[in-house]
Formats: C-alpha cells, structure tokens, sequence
C-alpha cells in the first residue's frame, strides 16, 4: 500500500495525473475500466484510488468501484473526478465514503492538495487504528517452574501455525497473556490483536459489535471481526457468547465472511482465532448452553494454562517483574522482597491467580512506607498466620482436636505447602524445613503426603484423598 491508482476512460487524463504525481515523486498504476481496476485493487490495496466516475465500456461505474473499495478495503482514500459533476453526483459520491471530489478540467494545484490531504488523513487514521486495535497488552511470559515450562513448549509448537487455539484455566491465570504471546511470535505479528470480551459485551449488542453495521444515516461501521483482519481475534471467555451469535460465528469459522448488521454485502476476512474460556465446555454443551459444533472448530489445539497455586515457584519472579512494571507505568518504588516475604507468598492461597497476585504487589506499593524492602508484615493477612508475636491464630476445627491430632493435622498441611512451594522438590524441602532428607521421606509417609506430576510439575496431596475420590 505504496502508491496511487488512477482509474479513468481517458487514456490522455491517465497519462497526465500519472506524470504529475511521478514528477512529485509518487509511485503510480494505472486502469481504463473497472474490470482493470478491480485486477489492481485485488492485486494490492494502494495507498490512494483516484477515479473517474463515468467509465465508458465497463461493467461498474465509479459508485459502484466506490461502494465495493468502501467495503472491502476502508482504509484506502478515493479521490472522485469527473467531467460531469454536479452537486447531487458529488454528494452521492461522499455519502458513500469518497475523500473529495474533483471536476474536470481541474487545476493541477488543486488535485495535488486534495491528494496530499487525503494521503495524511489516510496515514493517520491507520496509525490510529494500530493504536486502538494493538490496544495496551504485554505478551511477556514470566516464569521457570516446570508448569510454566511445559506451558511454553505448547504455545511455541502453536505460534507458526494458523489453527485455533482454545486455552482453558482459572479466571486470572494469564490465558489473555498465553494469546499475546502466540500472536507476537507469529507470521501475524505486525497485524492487529483484537479482543472480544464475551462476558463484558451485552447479548443483544454481541452481533453489531462482532460484526458491524450499515446504516443510512452513519453508513460503515466496521465491527471487531473486520477490524481483526489479517491478525488476530481473541475470544475471552468464549463460553460466555449467547447461543444465537455462536451459529453466526461458526458460519464465518467456515466460510472466512460474514455481513454487517443491516448490510447485504458479504465481507470478507482472514482471522486466527484463539478462544479462552474458565468453564467446563462439555458441561456446557450438556446444557445446551455451547454449541458442539463451535467447540469442534475452536479446540482444535487445546492448551491448558497452569493455576498459580500449580506454578508457586514462580511467585517471586512474577512478584519482582511487577514491581518493576509498576515502577515503569506508575513511578511506584523500586522494592525488594526480603525472603521472609517470598516464603510467604509462595504459601498464601491465590483463588485469583496471576491477576490477583499483581493486584497485591500494586496495593504494596501504593500503601507502603518508603522503599525499603517489602517484609512479611507488609503483605496482607490470612487466616492461621501470626497475629502477635510467638502467637498464631487457630482455627475452629483444629482447636477442637486433641493435641496429637492436631498436630499432625498442623504438620500434613505445613509439609504439603512448603513442597508445592518448591515445586515438589523433597531437597529443597527438607533442607528449608531443617530435616534430612529421609526423615522427611518417613514424616510425608506417616501422614499419608505423596508426590504426582500435575500440569508439567510435581505437586504434593493427601494419598487417602485421592483414594476416596
């Protein structure tokens, strides 16, 4: 999208804008009928169309070549001229999205304002475009855990490919993040990311936003499919589009075009679409709230994104990139972790994940006194830590047990934090608790603790549990 195309009958008016925009140093083609002009425009959008209205020995007038640019390529500035004209052609003309129009004979100065007028509107309606569909969003992927790792081998295996992702997990593991990610490291990176927050867009506004609409008054407005296209779309919490949408969107899945809401004309467009969702889609389609159809088409690479609770080994990692990232965004002190702090993060339940680990880093750092480090006094409370110093807080259920009961129920859930905490590595474990590594060996089989793979990592339960299940 480098240079200009000049439609027009005449052969001589070709001829003549032609080497007026060459000698300004344009680049330029050229086309006799709307047959050759078609062939260009499909060939390569170019950067501004000048067309001649009345178009002897061709299928299209210039409306019509005007109304199908305005369709298929919206970015692409027309300037109209003719020999003709008059006000009612000049207002049909941009009413259906013409820049300008010119008459001729035109005066050389003239068209070269128009043209430069309309190649600056140009560029900066598509370096706002950038900007809003490219929207503030990091792909950075943080991490070391073999959760995290295994996480990474799958999405690269995906990145180069064109097929649909369906990521599934907990709200607030990072399957938005997961999508940047495979779309920054694909063919598609320079084309738009485009989100469709399925749970956040009313239903009876789903259609007009996905697809967008025409109306006689305010004529195309591109809806977020067309705005995604050449990139791609991400659909959040996919589980969350209402039924009548879903059987539209499986049509575009196959078809790749679709028609605005109040439009005849069919769209066409080139999407990868990655899907996320925290739900159960079989329970879903179970309840005749999820189309088969549509999950067929979308799982057909699906990945799992890992809780945090499965990645604890990363806390502090993502804990100091945020610290970092607010320092950067927000001008928030530059903190550290003392260790006592990490040790009590790696233990804290997170039912909000990534998302909910991010939002106490920033409560942190807003509230906090100074820059020192951040201590453990400094993180919020949760039930059974300390309350005054030497002194825990007991819950209702274990100050009901005789001691040795209670201290076995206290010691199988201390050992069964401090292994997820490092990743089910017993090493590590027992050298933070302060006992050999047999002796700790003895201690987890006594309280019935043992170690499975889960998400890639080592995770510690309850043997009898599992058996009860």
């Amino acid at each position: 999208m480098s240079d200009i195309l000049i439609v027009d009958d005449e052969r001589d008016i070709r001829e003549l804008i032609s080497d007026i925009l060459e000698d300004e140093g344009y680049a330029t083609r050229k086309a006799g009928n709307s047959e050759d002009c078609m062939a260009e425009l499909n060939q390569e959008p170019p950067a501004l169309l000048i067309l001649d209205i009345w178009l002897k020995d061709s299928q299209m007038d210039g409306i019509d070549i005007l109304k199908t640019v305005k369709r298929d390529n919206p970015e692409v500035p027309v300037v109209i001229i003719s020999g003709h004209g008059n006000i009612e052609i000049a207002v049909a003309a941009i009413k259906q999205g013409a820049y300008d129009f010119i008459e001729k004979p035109f005066n050389i100065d003239q068209l070269m304002v128009v043209i430069r007028r309309a190649m600056e509107a140009s560029q900066l309606r598509r370096e706002n475009t950038d900007l809003r569909r490219k929207e503030t969003g990091s792909s950075d992927m943080i991490g070391a855990s073999a959760a995290f790792r295994g996480l990474i081998g799958q999405l690269d295996k995906v990145t180069k490919s064109n097929g649909r992702v369906m990521l599934t997990g907990p709200a607030g593991s990072g399957k938005e993040i997961a999508a940047r990610y495979i779309h920054s490291n694909s063919g598609r990176e320079s084309a738009p990311f485009v989100t469709v927050s399925c749970a956040a867009i009313e239903p009876d506004r789903m259609e007009e936003v996905l697809f967008g609409r025409e109306t006689s008054e305010r004529g195309v407005e591109p809806g977020l499919l067309e705005q995604a296209h050449g990139g791609v779309v991400f659909f959040d919490e996919v589980a969350d589009m209402p039924l009548g949408t879903q059987s539209k969107i499986l049509r575009v899945l196959v078809d790749q075009q679709f028609q605005r809401v109040g439009g005849n004309d069919k769209v066409r467009v080139d999407l990868r679409v990655i899907s996320a969702t925290n739900k159960d889609l079989d329970a879903e389609i179970s309840g005749d709230r999820f189309r088969q159809e549509l999950y067929h088409r979308l799982n057909v690479v699906p990945i799992a994104v890992p809780s945090l609770a499965d990645r604890r080994e990363d806390i502090p990692q993502l804990a100091e990139y945020f610290i970092r990232q607010f320092n950067d965004s927000q001008g928030l002190p530059l903190r550290e972790l003392t260790e006592e702090a990490v040790a009590l993060m790696q233990t804290m339940t997170w039912p909000g994940n990534v998302r909910q680990l991010k939002n106490m880093v920033e409560r942190v750092l807003i509230l906090g006194d100074g820059s020192g480090p951040i201590e453990a006094k400094d993180l919020p409370r949760e039930e059974e830590k300390v309350e005054e110093e030497g002194r825990v807080v007991l819950s209702g259920a274990l100050a009901t047990l005789p001691l040795r009961e209670a201290r076995e129920a206290f010691e199988r859930e201390y050992l069964l934090t401090q292994i997820n905490r490092f990743g089910g590595n017993i090493s590590r474990t027992a050298s933070f608790v302060g006992m050999e590594r047999s002796a700790l060996h003895r201690k987890l089989k006594s309280l019935g603790v043992v170690t499975s793979n889960k998400t890639g990592a080592r995770v510690a339960h309850v043997e009898k549990e599992e058996e009860e299940v």
